[in-house]
């Protein structure tokens, strides 16, 4: 199904009339110097819908998941390729931890303040605390530009991996976590 999608650069024009969570995404951005190009259209919560948002961006945009262990009391947020499959068993043989598995609705909401669909890395400005640890996929660092929701699933931005690895990654201050997860040709 076809998803309209009109683009633009750096913060809309409306930016005061939008949610408080995505302003603040506009205005972190800003306030680093980061130029992006955004991408307002209709909700975009799973990977399929997002690939027409990626061929207008022309870049690709990361899947975002948040998990815990077992006892939830750690908690992750995956950054990885969109068109990647999650095995869990991978990912927490890289962390050496227990099995992962998804945090709940009212987790991410209260970690990140961010729901379900509209996560992103972005979201950490909401963890102050850090009680969210930042991983990423190896391949997601190698492409030419990354892209993520300003925390709500109505516009996507595209950020150059430079200013991603160089400013933003930096200013969040959680420092990531670089796996190497298997493609499926690639697991055992």
């Amino acid at each position: 199904m076809p998803i309209f999608v009109t683009l633009d650069n750096g913060a809309p024009a409306n930016a005061a009339e939008r949610d408080p969570r995505e302003r603040r995404c506009y205005e972190f951005l800003d306030s680093l110097g980061v130029p992006y190009r955004r991408a307002d259209h209709e909700p975009a919560a799973t990977m399929e819908l997002c690939r027409e948002i990626e061929k207008a961006l022309g870049c690709s945009i990361c899947k975002n998941l948040l998990l815990t262990n077992r006892q939830q009391t750690d908690f992750y947020l995956l950054l990885m390729e969109g068109d990647k499959v999650f095995k869990t068993k991978y990912l927490s043989k890289a962390l050496g931890c227990a099995r992962l598995s998804f945090a709940t609705d009212e987790q991410m909401l209260s970690l990140v303040d961010i729901t379900p669909g509209s996560l992103s890395v972005l979201g950490l400005l909401n963890d102050p605390e850090k009680k969210v640890r930042l991983v990423i996929d190896r391949p997601v660092l190698e492409q030419p530009e990354i892209g993520f929701h300003p925390c709500l699933n109505t516009s996507t931005l595209a950020v150059s991996m430079a200013d991603f690895r160089e400013k933003l990654l930096p200013a969040l201050g959680h420092a990531p976590t670089v796996v190497e997860l298997p493609t499926e040709s690639d697991a055992p």
